[in-house]
């Protein structure tokens, strides 16, 4: 035997003997996938765990599904964009039958863009509870659907696991760390709500503005219709935004679910840095006394309230 079939006889022994890296992600996995891409990956990985977060799961989900209703996630009446405790997270993920190399996808239902909103707000607090590989469907279940892929009306139940998750806050910010942000400049806030919103027009929650010094990026610049633009398209819209780039990127709204969308898109589509969800948003951050922009006298802000009224009685 030469010295180079011992050395190739060598190799293939240390392969064989030292343990290989268990990967929990399938072939063809991407954060964000599309209709078919799931299909072929549910084909070949029967463990990847399917999760539906909105719309009638009994009329119809993709097979295998199973319902997690999105309020599992959201936090209370006073304030839904408020992170849950963790004991209530661990509930609901336990309950769907996952650790943290489970491989998940979360469905929305896929009625408009808003609606990627909460499928977006799950994958953000999943990543936080330490799940490794999570991704979510474009075009939701109603994309899945109309690419005439199976349907199917049976509810699925699983096991619970023993799951104990540990919470990070790599993707979040507290309304403290907004406040110490603005203070140090060292941030750039993004809104990514209408700018109905932004501008102080119109509000669903506290007072009327936005937070101060931040700039105005709505969601739906990312879609089409319920489908997230191609990459390229995206890319450019985030290229030609105004703010310019910060040690730290915030996206917020009124309670965390559109801003997750732009959190999504930042974060884990376009790997811009640091990018991080303001959870709790507007409802918490107007209701005490912190610096704003765009924030309307109460006469214009009644005013305005009382046209729209008005508008809607009429049809208008």
């Amino acid at each position: 035997m030469n010295l180079m079939t011992r050395l190739r006889a060598f190799g293939l022994f240390l392969i064989c003997a030292l343990p290989l890296p268990v990967l929990a992600a399938p072939p063809g996995w991407t954060v964000m996938l599309e209709p078919a891409q799931l299909a072929n990956i549910l084909a070949a990985s029967p463990k990847v765990r399917v999760i539906q977060v909105t719309g009638d799961y009994g009329a119809g989900h993709i097979p295998g599904a199973i319902n997690v209703p999105y309020t599992q996630f959201r936090g209370p009446n006073e304030n839904p964009g408020a992170v849950p405790a963790l004991e209530k997270l661990t509930t609901a993920v336990r309950n769907i039958g996952v650790n943290a190399q489970t491989p998940v996808v979360v469905v929305h239902a896929g009625t408009n863009s808003a609606d990627f909103g909460a499928a977006a707000r799950v994958y953000w607090t999943l990543k936080s509870l330490g799940m490794k590989d999570l991704a979510l469907l474009n075009g939701g279940f109603a994309g899945w659907a109309s690419a005439n892929l199976p349907v199917s009306t049976d509810a699925v139940m699983v096991a619970a696991s023993d799951f104990s998750p540990q919470w990070s806050d790599q993707w979040r910010v507290s309304t403290t760390d907004v406040e110490a942000l603005l203070s140090d400049k060292s941030a750039r806030l993004i809104d990514a709500r209408t700018p109905d919103f932004f501008e102080g027009m119109q509000a669903s929650s506290g007072r009327p503005g936005t937070i101060k010094g931040a700039g105005n990026l709505t969601f739906s610049n990312f879609f089409e219709g319920s489908r997230v633009k191609p990459q390229a398209q995206v890319s450019q819209i985030l290229a030609s935004y105004s703010q310019p780039a910060s040690p730290t990127t915030v996206s917020f709204c009124n309670t965390g679910h559109l801003a997750a969308i732009n959190w999504f898109v930042m974060s884990e589509l376009q790997s811009v840095p640091n990018t991080r969800l303001y959870a709790e948003s507007m409802t918490e951050w107007s209701m005490a006394n912190r610096p704003m922009d765009n924030e309307p006298n109460r006469i214009k802000h009644y005013w305005r309230m009382t046209t729209d009224w008005f508008s809607s009685l009429l049809g208008a």
